[in-house]
């Protein structure tokens, strides 16, 4: 049977044109072949499809499914042994982490998010060693995965072709190390050097190889200014542009990489990457702390949209962006969770709540986002920087169901004073154990802590089976490298700000 009745309550439909919340109320969701067809009153619907499977009922909550809209490993870096570090020096720090299979890897934030009612995921995968062969193997396992569990999931394999460790050039960082450190160190760089072409080429094989899957979308990923010489610039544009693919690209996320736009290019970052035409409607900017007030205009005049990660701002020493700004430009912004949130997991809610209250400026008429544009930032926003915008991130007729529902009870227990609005409590009071039934595209992918696609003990039995023995010399090698690069990495950044 492809029909199914999902009643609730209230049902957070999205926002109107004011950005107020749309809730109906003792209501219920038809849906057929994956797509709702009504949204109407419960008693209604339920009389005219008597023989349709009955989802949630009375004390549940429904909302449209959450958007990570910037997300890159399932392990945690620190999990792996890689300590949170400054971004520039992070990069030599990572160095210590062990390679964990690409399915495991996936599966394991997989959960974490759908838990937290995380129902697509944009996976931007920022560095895969080896030749084309090797890094199409890797990004088909990491989206076989999504689709094992049924996750909604838009993948890229970010574009670079330069400045690997440090915002210089690889050979450049190599001749200024002590001369012991010189080969173990262009070879690990060497390893994630594919030739920008073949880094194009594994883009149109994975789009032409998933272009007929509803769950997945391939997107570009020119990955930031300092990883890409003003040729790859131009490429990604072309790619843009030929295919109608959406971008992803970091941008601006320390002051070192304000720094480097200005050394390279004389002004703002933003503004060389619009002269390659990449900044439109198709661009998504992730992170951009660092922005001006005339990069967010130029956004909001280009209609590009911004991808805020609260937590990894917080982790990584990079600044705390000013989202009021954001959000009073008018420009789109999503919500993502990057490599881990503040308690070194994949919680949407506990994300949302934690931009919620970083951004209340002191002062009493200081601005401070509501509750309502941080839930439209994880659904109808986080939505727009996918190739599934229009068809997820509001739950209307026509549109995929997509769908959380919560345990009122559970989200409120002991007590909650009903005066409060829905959207406040659900921001500030829901944790994921009030996440009963997780919905993508009509089909039940969790419920009440289970998995029915995959079996998440044996999944977490063959990571510690996996992980759970001695460094092999590889392993223990690149710890030693990743220790003594840090302080080369400082002292280059020395003079920076």
């Amino acid at each position: 049977m492809n029909k199914k009745l999902i009643v609730a309550d209230q049902i957070v439909c999205g926002f109107a044109a004011d950005g107020s919340p749309e809730i109906a109320n003792d209501a219920a969701i038809l849906v057929d072949c994956g797509r709702i067809v009504a949204i109407g009153d419960r008693n209604d619907l339920s009389q005219v499809n008597r023989d349709v499977q009955i989802v949630g009922g009375h004390g549940r909550v429904a909302i449209p499914g959450l958007i990570n809209g910037h997300h890159h490993v399932g392990l945690t870096p620190f999990q792996l042994g890689a300590r949170d570090q400054p971004l520039e020096l992070w990069f030599p720090e990572r160095l210590a982490m062990r390679d964990v299979d690409p399915r495991l890897d996936t599966l394991f934030s997989a959960f974490e998010m759908i838990a937290s009612g995380v129902t697509t995921v944009q996976h931007l995968q920022s560095r895969a060693p080896g030749d084309s062969e090797a890094v199409l193997q890797r990004s088909n396992a990491i989206i076989n995965a999504y689709a094992e569990v049924g996750m909604r999931a838009s993948y890229s394999f970010a574009l670079r072709d330069q400045n690997r460790m440090i915002y210089d050039a690889d050979e450049v960082f190599v001749a200024a190390l002590p001369q012991a450190l010189r080969a173990p160190t262009a070879a690990y760089l060497a390893g994630f050097g594919l030739p920008l072409a073949e880094q194009i080429a594994v883009f149109h094989r994975l789009q032409e190889h998933w272009c007929d899957n509803d769950l997945i979308g391939i997107q570009i990923a020119p990955s930031n200014l300092h990883w890409l010489s003003d040729y790859a610039l131009e490429s990604a544009a072309q790619m843009a542009s030929e295919t109608g693919a959406p971008l992803h690209m970091h941008l601006l996320e320390t002051p070192y990489q304000k720094e480097y736009a200005f050394r390279r290019t004389g002004g703002s970052a933003l503004e060389h990457v619009d002269r390659f035409g990449l900044v439109g409607p198709q661009l998504t900017i992730g992170h951009g702390v660092w922005m001006t007030n005339e990069d967010l205009s130029l956004l909001a005049e280009r209609g590009a949209c911004l991808c805020h990660n609260c937590s990894s701002n917080l982790r990584l020493k990079s600044g705390v962006a000013d989202l009021n700004a954001f959000i009073a430009s008018g420009v789109p912004v999503a919500l993502g969770i990057d490599e881990a949130g503040i308690n070194d997991d994949r919680d949407m809610l506990q994300e949302m709540r934690l931009a919620l209250s970083l951004h209340r400026a002191a002062g009493h008429g200081a601005p401070s986002p509501s509750a309502s544009q941080i839930l439209r930032m994880a659904t109808e926003h986080g939505a727009a920087t996918t190739p599934f915008a229009g068809r997820i991130g509001r739950l209307a007729p026509g549109l995929s169901a997509d769908v959380v529902l919560l345990d009122w009870d559970a989200v409120t227990r002991p007590w909650q004073d009903p005066s409060m609005p829905l959207v406040d409590v659900l921001l500030r009071r829901a944790k994921t154990g009030a996440v009963e039934t997780v919905i993508v595209a009509g089909e039940t992918v969790y419920h009440e802590g289970h998995f029915p696609r995959v079996d998440r003990e044996s999944v977490f039995e063959d990571i510690s089976r996996a992980l759970n023995r001695p460094d092999t010399e590889a392993e223990a090698s690149l710890k030693r490298l990743a220790k003594n690069l840090i302080e080369p990495v400082r002292d280059f950044y020395r003079d920076w700000l």
